[in-house]
């Protein structure tokens, strides 16, 4: 999961430009290079300071370290690269094509596969466990095969160089790609793009979704959370002070959703609750749950292009503010969060995160606070510890309910079971959830629904490590005095007067207890004033 080397992260490795912003005029019919040498990329190369990707342009980030290198090698050893396809504004050269292979070449002279000195700048404190692993197999895979930029360098100042490296510096020295170029207005340059990409390594659905909509709050919204407020600032254009707001509630909301990073095996319950920070799974997450955040009683908008363009940063901010309202709900110390245990709620029987269980109960909580149901908050914190004793007991089950489920269905069918459960625990006390009501209560009463038992080889997997980890130890872990259920203390705690101050309790160890913010604040109270 986290420190899995799958893709590297080249964004830093040439910066974005709006496409708004830029004068809608091609540049001056002067002439232009045919080819860009690889020596134009490096520091003092006077084509570096002018490149840029447009705003449209996907995220450099979907090459393994296998393929930067592979590219360098080609570099190196002459073999065909295809065409760079570029436009050039007056002031700028935009990458409309072949922004991955620039950005490989210069993270080989910059020796940044993500984690160094240009990429720590552009990401701040957002570079995940799993980048800096791309970075560092991507870094080592090139001494190995292709030699670092820096080692070419010293080899150029000794006074007798070896065959293999002349042949290595005669080869950047002389290497070019060639270069083709849009011509007309920025609206060309866009559809060009759009049509280039329709061919070749096509976009997947998150990018085109993202592109096609990148001026909507959601959209907006979700790549600022998705790194932490750095990167690429999509909307630095607007005016102060959203643009500073903005990135405070996405750090704030990035922090609630996506830390602490977790590694395979699982080895701590403190987990984090949106899953794994990796950019393509952590987009749609967060491009759903800002949905469901947003949505009305009426359940608008229903996509991202049902928003309207922000032009000027409200809709953004308020967009990201009602996804941390949501946020703080399930977990964080403000008065009303649940403090939900993720590896309860969010987690399945093997210790991965499971997407439809997050969105689900995600989904479940916002249309109680649209529709402002008090009254289920104070049911299920009434039912939460039998709740949860069922979504433990019953984890393989619910599990293999939504494998067997239409995957658009999911997230819904189990906002469902949690409705279910807490309505017929709530309504018989006595009730034992059995794998009948799990079926029942899903819907899919009168189907047959089979678990899939994996053949065990000789050794464990990671994913039995992780589920015998969490079964032992949600054994001893924590749990709130007042609902008897589980605590999340490394995300979500309450320091609660066993005796009230108001009743003359004093503020002594013996007197304090740890429990959920809303048992604490909200759900506490009411029931005192109900025995008042």
């Amino acid at each position: 999961m986290a420190t899995k080397a799958r893709f590297v992260n080249l964004d830093a490795m040439i910066p974005r430009t709006d496409f708004a912003f830029v004068d809608d005029v091609p540049a001056t019919s002067q002439e232009k290079p045919h080819q860009i040498r690889i020596t134009d990329l490096k520091p003092d190369g006077f084509m570096r300071p002018i490149l840029r990707k447009p705003d449209f342009q996907r995220e450099t980030n979907h090459w393994s370290p296998e393929q930067v290198v592979s590219l360098l090698e080609c570099c190196l050893s002459g073999d065909l690269i295809p065409s760079i396809i570029l436009w050039k504004s007056p002031t700028f050269i935009f990458v409309i094509d072949g922004g991955h292979r620039l950005s490989a070449i210069r993270a080989w002279i910059e020796d940044d596969y993500g984690d160094g000195a240009i990429s720590r700048s552009f990401f701040g404190d957002a570079i995940s466990k799993e980048q800096k692993g791309a970075a560092e197999r991507t870094r080592l895979l090139v001494a190995d095969r292709v030699g670092r930029w820096s080692q070419m360098e010293d080899s150029v100042k000794k006074p007798n160089i070896n065959e293999r490296d002349l042949k290595r510096i005669s080869a950047i020295a002389s290497r070019a790609m060639h270069v083709q170029w849009v011509e007309g207005n920025a609206e060309k340059a866009e559809a060009s793009f759009f049509k280039i990409n329709t061919q070749g390594t096509a976009l997947d659905d998150i990018e085109e979704l993202l592109l096609s909509n990148r001026r909507k709050p959601i959209a907006i919204a979700s790549r600022a959370v998705i790194r932490a407020g750095m990167g690429h600032k999509y909307w630095s254009n607007f005016a102060s002070p959203s643009c500073g707001e903005i990135e405070a509630l996405a750090k704030r909301i990035h922090k609630t959703l996506f830390q602490p990073e977790f590694d395979t095996p699982i080895k701590t319950l403190d987990l984090p609750l949106g899953g794994s920070t990796g950019v393509r799974a952590a987009l749609q997450v967060l491009i759903e749950f800002a949905l469901e955040a947003n949505r009305d009683n009426k359940g608008e908008p229903k996509m991202i292009r049902d928003q309207s363009d922000d032009d000027t940063g409200l809709a953004t901010k308020e967009c990201l503010t009602n996804s941390l309202r949501l946020a703080s709900r399930l977990t964080g110390n403000d008065n009303g969060s649940l403090g939900l245990h993720p590896a309860i709620y969010f987690y399945g029987p093997t210790g991965r995160h499971s997407t439809p269980m997050f969105l689900g109960l995600s989904m479940l909580i916002s249309k109680k606070l649209i529709n402002n149901d008090n009254g289920f908050f104070e049911k299920f914190t009434a039912i939460r510890s039998r709740l949860e004793l069922a979504l433990i007991e019953h984890k393989e089950l619910i599990a293999t309910v939504l494998q067997k489920t239409i995957s658009k269905y999911r997230t819904t069918t189990y906002a469902l079971l949690i409705e279910q459960l807490v309505r017929k625990l709530h309504t018989d006390p006595n009730l034992s959830i059995t794998d009948n009501n799990v079926v029942e209560f899903t819907a899919l009463s009168g189907k047959i629904v089979i678990g899939g038992h994996l053949r065990a080889g000789e050794k464990f997997s990671d994913d039995t490590k992780s589920a015998v980890f969490i079964r032992e130890a949600l054994k001893s872990a924590l749990k709130c005095p007042i609902c008897s259920g589980y605590l999340d203390p490394g995300k979500s705690i309450s320091y609660d007067h066993v005796v009230q101050r108001a009743a003359g309790g004093l503020g002594s160890q013996a007197n304090c207890q740890l429990t959920h913010p809303y048992c604490n604040q909200s759900f506490k109270n009411k029931t005192n004033q109900d025995n008042a």
